[in-house]
Order: C-alpha cells, then sequence, then structure tokens
C-alpha cells in the first residue's frame, strides 16, 4: 500500500502541513500523521475517506496508486478521457436498468467502489500501454 508516502507527497502537492491536515481530521497532536507518513502505521477506513476527500481523490488511488509517479506520466488528456468513460460508467449503472444487488438498484455507496476501482485499473492500462507502445528513443531510463 503506498497511503503513507501519499499522504506525504498529496500535502506537500497542497502545501499542506502535518499539523493542518491533523486539525482537519480532529486529531489534537500531528503524531499520528507522521506514523502513518513513516509506515509506522496506518489511518482507519473512516479516516481514509476523509483523507481522500480532503485531497480530491478517491480511496483506491490514495490507497494502491503511487501517485507521485503516475501524476508524471498521465497526461491531461488520458485523465480526461479516463474521466469520460467513468461518467458514462456511472449514469448507466444509476439508470433504471443499471446495477441491482438482490433486486434493488445499486446504492450509490456501491457505484463509488465499482468506479473507484475501475479508475485504478484504467490508469494502470493507460501507464502499461504508454511503456509498451513508446518507441524506444521516448522512453525514460
Amino acid at each position: 500500500m503506498f497511503i503513507g508516502k501519499n499522504i506525504r507527497y498529496l500535502r506537500n502537492q497542497h502545501g499542506c502541513s502535518q499539523e493542518d491536515l491533523a486539525a482537519y481530521l480532529g486529531y489534537k497532536s500531528y503524531t499520528t500523521i507522521t506514523k502513518w507518513e513513516s509506515g509506522v502505521s496506518e489511518p482507519t477506513l473512516k479516516t481514509t475517506n476523509r483523507i481522500a476527500e480532503f485531497f480530491h481523490i478517491s480511496v483506491n488511488e490514495l490507497c494502491y496508486t503511487d501517485i507521485e509517479n503516475q501524476n508524471s506520466t498521465l497526461t491531461k488528456k488520458d485523465t480526461r478521457d479516463i474521466e469520460k468513460i467513468l461518467d458514462q460508467t456511472r449514469e448507466q449503472l444509476t439508470s433504471q436498468e443499471g446495477l441491482m444487488f438482490e433486486g434493488e438498484p445499486a446504492s450509490p455507496e456501491a457505484v463509488d467502489s465499482i468506479l473507484a476501482a475501475m479508475q485504478v485499473g484504467m490508469e494502470m492500462a493507460k501507464l502499461k500501454n504508454k511503456e509498451k507502445y513508446t518507441p524506444k528513443k521516448y522512453k525514460k531510463d
């Protein structure tokens, strides 16, 4: 899992201190944030959701994606393409004929979880295809 590394990276990218994040989460001290970033411990699922919300990313991206390295290789067009597909999929899943569980339409949380997993998979596939199909003279060493 990349959660500690990602929290540190996102904090730095947003100009946010450990104290700022701790205050947002309701902690009296930043030591818990330090423990997460150093890999000593990990936040609870509820706290992970709040951290993802704070940085405007999905929980899956926060936990399972190397954000620091990923952001430097996906282009804005790649991101827009993925978002477009996810928006279309969300529309289909929430439509009347969309995804059903035991005869009931899928909850918004279930749809969000499915879409978050799809986003991670699509980003990984894009990166893998770039690696595979980029001519050698353009590849980074």
